[in-house]
C-alpha cells in the first residue's frame, strides 16, 4: 500500500500537511500539522495536545485524512485513528517528529494521533 520510493521521500521531507477529522455534525474540521509516517507499520503520526478539536474528532469517530501538497505532487493517507497518551506512544512520536521537522515544545498535555493508513492517494 505504501508505495514507491518518490512516495516515501515525499513523506520524508519537510512538508506540512492538513489532517481532517469530523465534528459531531458530520461537518470537516481541517488543520494544518506536522506529520511523521512509518512505511513499515503503516502508521502515520500526528502530535497534539489531548484538548485538542482534533483529538476529540479522531477519537469519536475513529477516521481521519492527512494530505500534504507540494506544487503538483500531493498525497492523502486515509485511515483509523487512535487517540494515545501513553508515555511510550508519545516519546516514539515526538522522536520522528524530531526527525522530519524539530525537536517539540514541551507540552504535558500531548497525546498522538496513531493513524493506520487504509488508503493513499496521490501523484508524489
Amino acid at each position: 500500500m505504501l508505495r514507491g520510493e518518490s512516495f516515501l521521500s515525499f513523506w520524508r521531507e519537510r512538508h506540512l500537511g492538513t489532517l481532517t477529522t469530523l465534528r459531531r455534525d458530520g461537518s470537516p474540521h481541517v488543520t494544518p500539522v506536522g506529520v511523521t509516517l512509518d512505511p513499515s507499520s503503516g502508521i502515520a503520526r500526528v502530535i497534539t495536545s489531548r484538548d485538542s478539536r482534533k483529538a476529540r474528532n479522531a477519537s469519536a469517530t475513529g477516521r481521519v485524512a492527512i494530505c500534504q501538497v507540494d506544487g503538483r505532487r500531493w498525497s492523502t493517507l486515509e485511515g483509523l485513528a487512535v487517540v494515545r497518551d501513553d508515555p511510550a506512544a508519545v516519546a516514539e512520536a515526538e522522536r520522528r517528529y524530531a526527525e522530519r521537522y524539530r525537536v517539540p515544545r514541551a507540552n504535558p498535555k500531548r497525546v498522538v494521533i496513531e493513524i493506520t493508513v487504509t488508503r493513499v492517494l496521490g501523484n508524489a
